[in-house]
């Protein structure tokens, strides 16, 4: 069978990861075209394979490169005009979270994914496929720590990035929807049942920068689901040690977590002061198997003509979750669903 056609659009940190590991990595798949704003971007996709055609306008690259899919890594405000365009040229898509930065954006790209039934549409909630997050909701399904009672999810980014994070808030529609977005997603896929209150705090700790955007450099949730279990999320910018992502569902028989602290190895240093351990410093080395799982999968469903386990209903979710979460922390108020 021929290699699945792919055309990707944003080639950033995270869709130089993509662009790689369809070129080295994915089975089944050809990395035909790129597509970016930024020049040096496409020359640093052009050395690693001359033979991707290059775009700066993504309507062009679409209309005109015979593609039998595309990869969305845009930024977030981009995701829901990059979908529809693909998905009504009949191409099949993988699109980063979130799936839109708003709820309405999310229901007319669900209108069309039900209307186009033979196309695939995934989307990159990488975390469901890191084989500790498969270990935990195995043993979550299982009944091994009883009935879950608490998720707390914990994803700060290191200060060291600071200044990419304070350039891309303009486009990011917050902290809940750029990065706490993970964590709500496993909350619900973990503890399977649907938001019934939420209360948001948090603030411009150290960076006044975020203020401008109505965001913070950390902030904080409480959610209650309607089967009575609740969820904790902590979103941050400003980990002074590395990437920071923590996860722990608490049960009414056992406790199951990962990464209570961030080492990047057992590998353990000792000298006449301390002993220390390294943290990992970006999310790219934190999930990189993860990565490379998602879009096989995605690769996998075209081929076998199947849908993927993440369902347009998950994105929507998750992305009403985070702006309720954001809207809480705006207005300061606890708010029902």
């Amino acid at each position: 069978m021929k290699d699945i056609r792919l055309g990707i659009v944003g080639l950033g940190r995270l869709g130089y990861i993509h662009a790689n590991n369809i070129l080295n990595n994915i089975k089944g798949a050809k990395l035909v075209t790129a597509c970016s704003l930024n020049n040096d971007e496409l020359k640093k996709i052009k050395n690693q394979n001359n033979n991707v055609e290059c775009y700066e306008n993504y309507n062009k690259m679409i209309d005109q490169a015979q593609l039998d899919a595309v990869i969305i890594v845009s930024s977030s405000n981009q995701h829901y005009n990059h979908s529809k365009i693909a998905l009504n040229k009949g191409l099949h898509v993988f699109c980063e979270k979130p799936l839109g930065i708003n709820l309405q954006e999310c229901l007319d790209i669900k209108k069309i994914v039900d209307l186009k039934k033979n196309l695939i549409f995934m989307l990159g909630f990488m975390r469901r496929y890191d084989p500790s997050y498969i270990y935990i909701k195995e043993n979550i399904d299982k009944g091994v720590i009883g009935k879950p009672i608490l998720f707390r999810g914990y994803s700060v980014d290191p200060e060291s990035q600071i200044s990419n994070s304070i350039k891309y808030a303009k486009y990011s529609g917050g902290q809940f929807l750029d990065m706490a977005i993970h964590d709500i997603d496993l909350s619900s896929w973990f503890l399977k049942s649907e938001p019934k209150t939420i209360f948001s705090v948090g603030g411009c700790y150290s960076y006044p920068e975020f203020s401008k955007y109505k965001d913070g450099d950390n902030v904080t949730s409480l959610m209650q689901f309607k089967n009575g279990s609740m969820a904790f999320f902590l979103a941050g910018r400003t980990a002074s040690h590395g990437y920071n992502v923590e996860t722990e569902v608490i049960g009414t028989k056992a406790t199951i977590k990962i990464a209570s602290a961030p080492q990047k190895s057992l590998v353990q240093i000792l000298d006449n002061k301390e002993i220390a351990k390294e943290c990992f410093q970006s999310f790219q080395d934190r999930f990189k198997q993860a990565f490379i799982n998602e879009l096989q999968e995605f690769i996998n469903c075209i081929v076998q003509s199947r849908k993927p386990e993440i369902t347009i209903e998950d994105g929507i979710q998750a992305t009403l979750i985070a702006q309720k979460a954001t809207e809480s922390f705006r207005e300061n108020k606890q708010l029902y669903f």
